[in-house]
């Protein structure tokens, strides 16, 4: 038993040194998703505020020119400060409420699937009742169109739009918030060895 204690205990002293690329590897992915969001934001900056402002076939929230612009700068400028792990904690919390907020107030209705899967032990009647709505799209599609271009990139989905993604990338955001940028890969990292002398 001290044998196979004195192992792990080896193992675990390896994999200190690559404990960084987990974080980094985070960041990468989340980096881009969050960065195209917050563009898309400021792109197409009126039709987003009107979403956001308006009660009716929007989320209803006021001052929606401000929090428009505030999402998309957190976003945005978030998302470079993740992919070079600077700040990384404190860009992870404002980038947390936003998750919580596309989850929760946009796309819960929805459930929890992003793309209909009437398969998934997750579906729910919204994805049940999308097998009809393809399978006549398919249909007009292929009487009406070019089918095999049309597929050519990829099956036909329906998208569900439920919480699957927000989810996804909140808990990704989470994990960053508890481990940080990352041991090498941050400049966090670089800067709590050099600046405030952190032990390794």
């Amino acid at each position: 038993m001290q044998m196979l204690s004195g192992l792990y205990q080896q193992f675990l002293n390896v994999i200190k040194h690559i404990q960084g690329f987990a974080p980094l590897a985070l960041r990468i992915y989340l980096a881009p998703v969050l960065m195209q969001a917050g563009y898309n934001k400021l792109l197409h900056f009126e039709d987003s505020a009107a979403w956001f402002g308006n009660p009716d076939w929007g989320l209803g929230l006021p001052m929606p020119e401000v929090m428009v612009a505030m999402a998309a700068g957190t976003e945005l400028f978030g998302g470079f400060l993740l992919l070079i792990g600077l700040a990384t904690r404190m860009v992870a919390m404002p980038m947390m409420m936003t998750m919580c907020v596309a989850a929760f107030a946009v796309h819960l209705p929805n459930g929890w699937l992003a793309i209909a899967d009437p398969s998934s032990w997750l579906a729910n009647e919204q994805v049940l009742a999308s097998t009809e709505k393809l399978a006549a799209a398919k249909s007009i599609l292929q009487q009406h169109g070019n089918y095999e271009w049309l597929t050519s990139s990829g099956n036909l989905v329906i998208l569900n739009n439920g919480i699957e993604f927000a989810m996804t990338y909140l808990i990704m955001l989470f994990a960053l918030f508890v481990l940080g940028g990352g041991r090498y890969t941050s400049v966090d990292y670089v800067i709590a060895q050099r600046f405030l002398k952190m032990p390794n």
